[in-house]
């Protein structure tokens, strides 16, 4: 999941392509279609697209290098159901996502939490998106191994199983490795809230690799009762609580480091990593959003955006961050242009965003062989 289709498969899809296109026109006349392919790969898809239908459809195909999308879970209080869509910025237009085996009941809102939703902790990681952590209707932890999708074979599956299924916890990831500190299972727990476990995605085709592991452990459980984004940075793990007291992990050395004075001062609001080298934060009180300067610990401010005011989730890839504001509303922005642009997009109606990820765009479906395995 998430990594490259392994060379059978591959040779199984493009043979399966090349029977289904043999009497179609060439993608570029007078050059074979594997030649073409290598010579389209290198334009952007949204000029691809806006081409011809051939162009159109070579850029969904599995093997065709994917362009990265929006991947939202939202909420149905209609069904009390939670639906996970993507947004295809090539159509401009929100995916229906295969859903999983099970549908997903979790609880989300309850008369005791008036005022906040109760979490639904998923991160992205080596291109799929892994659902973590929930609460289920009973008040127990809803989820007893992760929940993966991929986009680019449109399926679930499931991870090993976690020795303690948890919810309130802190969730991430480093590299290809998913992160789970804290928490509360059933019942709390002190082992459970100083606790630290590491799945590696890298490492999932050997068997013996199919397992959490436990790492060193946190002196105390201070991030026990709160649901938080443990951001990767530069091989380290960022936490902040909702009390303001952060802490690093260090992924490499398996130690636990205090987070800079300056670093936890700027953290008011959600915060990302750019390919875990750049953090970016919004200042949810005053729309602001910055940018961390390890050199002087403190956060530079990039642009002011009253819609960022009380932005309570962000996610960063490929130049752009993808943020869900105060009121619901999706704001994108483009940290590479200068100076910086953004724009809304368009949410499905009555349907409530809980969490957004930038992923790999998702494969259409006749491209894809169901005997392949």
């Amino acid at each position: 999941m998430g990594k490259s289709l392994n060379p059978s498969k591959r040779q199984k899809l493009i043979a399966h392509y090349d029977h289904r296109h043999l009497q179609e026109q060439p993608l570029i006349p007078g050059l074979p279609d594997h030649v073409a392919e290598l010579c389209l790969s290198r334009v952007h898809p949204s000029l691809l697209y806006s081409v011809c239908r051939s162009w159109r459809r070579l850029i969904y195909c599995p093997f065709f290098p994917p362009f990265p999308s929006l991947y939202a879970l939202f909420f149905s209080s209609s069904d009390n159901e939670i639906q996970l869509l993507s947004f295809d910025p090539m159509s401009s237009r929100w995916e229906t996502v295969p859903p999983p085996p099970n549908p997903l009941r979790l609880l989300v809102h309850h008369p005791s939490f008036l005022c906040r939703n109760l979490p639904v902790q998923s991160i992205s990681v080596s291109g799929n998106l892994v659902l973590l952590a929930a609460t289920a209707p009973n008040f127990n932890p809803a989820l007893s191994r992760p929940l993966i999708f991929s986009p680019l074979s449109r399926s679930w599956s499931l991870g090993p199983p976690m020795e303690t299924p948890r919810r309130w916890c802190a969730a991430g990831a480093s590299g290809p490795t998913v992160y789970v500190a804290s928490g509360i299972g059933s019942n709390f727990s002190t082992d459970v809230a100083r606790s630290l476990e590491k799945w590696d995605l890298g490492e999932e085709d050997e068997m013996d690799d199919f397992r959490w592991k436990k790492m060193r452990q946190l002196k105390d459980g201070r991030f026990s009762t709160d649901a938080i984004d443990a951001v990767g940075w530069r091989r380290k793990l960022c936490m902040v609580n909702v009390a303001k007291q952060g802490i690093l992990y260090d992924a490499a050395n398996d130690i636990w480091e205090q987070m800079p004075e300056g670093m936890v001062g700027g953290w008011r609001g959600p915060v990302a990593a750019m390919d875990e080298e750049v953090l970016y934060a919004v200042d949810e009180g005053k729309g602001l959003l910055t940018r961390y300067n390890q050199d002087s610990d403190n956060w530079e401010v990039i642009m002011e955006v009253e819609s960022l005011r009380g932005a309570c989730q962000m996610t960063a890839a490929g130049g752009r961050l993808c943020v869900i504001c105060g009121d619901g509303e999706i704001l994108v922005i483009d940290v590479v242009a200068a100076p910086p642009k953004f724009w809304a997009v368009q949410r499905p109606a009555e349907l409530e965003p809980l969490a957004i990820h930038i992923l790999p765009r998702l494969s259409r479906l006749d491209f894809l062989l169901p005997t392949v395995s």
